[in-house]
């Protein structure tokens, strides 16, 4: 067994229902050999397709799915909140989606902690087109949440 010099502490974790789910099409790109560990997860808002080919969250009461990915180098956010269009010092309306730290959950509703998650406005939602995933689950390539992937 290979000991690793990682603190739980040190991880960047952040919870994704998209294209940066394992096996979706920003997962290679962005996340394949960054992530130390990945877990089916949950969280409370709203989830929404976008006309685009991507989905988008909300703040809400129903349950999103999807994957709390865990990376050991910080700058990860760097990247990520460049393919989210997000930048922090913008007004919230300015970019398309925002960073914030939200509770994850597991499956059986029992807590992970906290991670980061990329959420968008219900206007910039409505603005696009969003339609309601009443189903709490999106998928660009037909995965389901029990399909395998590859770290």
């Amino acid at each position: 067994m290979v000991k690793s010099n990682i603190k739980l502490s040190d991880l960047v974790r952040v919870f994704v229902y998209g294209t940066l789910k394992p096996g979706e099409a920003n997962y290679k790109r962005y996340c394949a050999g960054k992530v130390v560990d990945v877990k089916i997860a949950l969280v409370q808002g709203k989830l929404f397709a976008l006309p685009m080919g991507y989905p988008a969250m909300t703040l809400g009461d129903s349950q999103v799915y999807g994957y709390l990915l865990s990376f050991s180098h910080p700058k990860i956010l760097n990247k990520l909140d460049m393919l989210e269009d997000y930048q922090p010092n913008r007004q919230t309306p300015e970019n398309l989606y925002n960073r914030q730290i939200i509770e994850v959950y597991e499956p059986q509703s029992l807590s992970l902690g906290w991670a980061w998650v990329y959420l968008m406005t219900l206007e910039q939602v409505d603005r696009l087109g969003g339609f309601l995933q009443p189903g709490g689950w999106w998928s660009g390539c037909g995965i389901t949440p029990k399909s395998s992937y590859q770290l």
